[in-house]
């Protein structure tokens, strides 16, 4: 609902018809979710191969964000072209809010006492019990959180000062895969983060030296 309200009044910044959008949500969330879902059960294949019917088990947890980011793009586009939408107009104008949403989603984590990090005595340790042992552990739905919030913050100061269509989109994967970067690392893989935060960067660099090439040929 908030991405939607966020869309209705940003949308023609964009030169995209919201009933547009409205189309692609219909789309976009079951998509998500399914991508979100396959990601996951690849990253735990042996187990899923053993017990199939646990594949459509969702709610037994188990919906991993990179997998849902990239079906989202992957539908995105899809539908851009489809309907003659510049993709990168669309992504830039959906980029602040995903972080916000995922800013909010993570609490999640924190009511199903889950995607934790590593035992820790920092004085914000959250404690949980596994095993029937009592633990304190460092809260990542926390770290990640707030470092989304913070990034949607960003996002939304640099809509009104885009240099070119995609900027929006290509900070949004750098700094979320940075943020997951360092999550990550108390908790599990850092190394597609890594990756996409090397690659967005890259876009980022090439597309700034062909703005100031361009304003230079201009003067």
């Amino acid at each position: 609902i908030m991405a939607l309200v966020w869309c209705k009044f940003r949308s023609e910044k964009y030169n995209i018809d919201f009933d547009e959008i409205l189309s692609l949500f219909i789309i976009l969330i079951p998509t998500v979710i399914i991508c979100a879902r396959l990601y996951y059960v690849l990253c735990n294949l042996n187990y899923y191969l053993s017990n199939p019917i646990q594949i459509i088990n969702i709610r037994g947890g188990g919906l991993a964000i990179y997998g849902g980011i990239i079906g989202g793009i992957i539908a995105c586009y899809i539908f851009c072209k489809k309907k003659n939408i510049n993709i990168l107009n669309l992504l830039d104008c959906i980029a602040p809010i995903l972080a916000l949403s995922q800013g909010i989603g993570r609490w999640g984590n924190f009511i199903n006492v889950e995607a934790y990090g590593t035992e820790t005595n920092l004085p914000w340790k959250m404690g949980i019990i596994e095993d029937g042992v009592k633990k304190f552990v460092h809260p990542t739905f926390l770290y990640e959180s707030l470092g989304t919030i913070i990034i949607f913050v960003i996002l939304a100061v640099l809509q009104d000062k885009r240099k070119f269509e995609g900027q929006i989109a290509y900070m949004y994967l750098a700094l979320y895969s940075l943020l997951r970067f360092f999550i990550e690392g108390i908790r599990i893989s850092q190394i597609l983060s890594l990756i996409i935060f090397v690659l967005s960067i890259g876009i980022i660099v090439q597309n700034i030296i062909r703005e100031k090439q361009t304003s230079k040929k201009d003067e």
